[in-house]
């Protein structure tokens, strides 16, 4: 099993002027230690679990192109991008610039958002649910299309782009990795069976992921796609440095599953020691599991 790591609490000792030195020292120690993928949120304001808008979020791509010159191995993306932040023909280039210059390690998290406060706050649009999920779809047809030879025109109902030109195009063959966030089982994972190299599952309740991982292969079967394809990742809750015992038989049951990839976070009180302690006393032995 991979470990990633995900920096959503930014709350580090500091403040704003130790966030680029202490980012940049996470994201090394993580790329030196052998993590497979270092993902940023992707909002404007933080969320209200982790202390709302009084609490420092950055931008996630201009974050992402700040790490791709900091480090040489690790996957970099963001979990996940709110189909609403940008237009999907802006967010492909994005993406495709991020491989670029990073030596093929871009991938797209990508999901329906959710954080209407944050949209409101900045005066983004948030359509209904429904509409997000149909804006979802065509957003990945329309990165699919740019990441491919492809660049004639693209008439959704929700995007229309007369060129899908998107040069230089991307390192990675076939473009980065598409990852769709969410667990909802009627449309979030039709959307990954249908379009997506990887899913992200919330907790780590073996029931509850099975049970979501069963409808998973259920849309595969209805999209004709080869549920092996899909590469099946967690995002945890719990530090793993409290019980690292505890948190291994965790991720045994769940790699019994199929899961092979889990996230975890930075500790707030010291982000770059505990990176440098998960990849000491956590990596090596998740890497044998499975």
């Amino acid at each position: 099993m991979k470990l990633a790591v995900h920096c959503a609490n930014l709350t580090w000792p500091g403040g704003a002027a130790a966030l680029g030195p202490t980012l940049a020292a996470v994201a090394q120690a993580a790329d030196q230690g052998g993590v497979s993928t270092l993902t940023m949120m992707d909002h404007y304001f933080q969320m209200e679990q982790l202390g709302g808008p009084p609490e420092p979020m950055l931008e996630g791509y201009t974050s992402l192109g700040f790490l791709a010159g900091q480090t040489s191995d690790v996957e970099l993306g963001l979990l996940v991008t709110g189909v609403t932040y940008r237009h999907p023909g802006l967010l492909a280039k994005i993406v495709s610039t991020l491989d670029v210059l990073s030596g093929g390690r871009a991938m797209l998290g990508i999901g329906a958002a959710w954080y209407d406060r944050e949209h409101a706050g900045l005066g983004v649009p948030f359509p209904p649910t429904a509409e997000r999920f149909e804006r979802l779809e065509e957003a990945l047809q329309v990165c699919r299309q740019m990441w491919s030879d492809d660049d004639g025109a693209f008439d959704g109902t929700h995007y229309q782009l007369a060129e899908t030109v998107c040069v230089p195009q991307q390192i990675r063959p076939g473009g980065p990795r598409v990852l769709i966030g969410g667990s909802g089982e009627k449309k979030t994972l039709r959307l990954v069976a249908k379009y997506a190299d990887a899913c992200n599952l919330f907790g780590d309740d073996p029931t509850e992921i099975k049970n979501k991982l069963d409808v998973l292969d259920r849309h595969c079967a209805n999209e004709g796609r080869d549920p092996a394809e899909i590469q099946r990742t967690v995002i945890g809750g719990d530090n793993p440095l409290d019980d690292v015992d505890g948190f291994l038989r965790r991720m045994e049951a769940l790699a019994a599953l199929g899961i092979d990839q889990v996230w975890t976070g930075p500790d707030v009180a010291d982000p770059v020691g505990s990176v440098e302690q998960l990849c000491e006393r956590v990596l090596p032995r998740l890497a044998e599991i499975g």
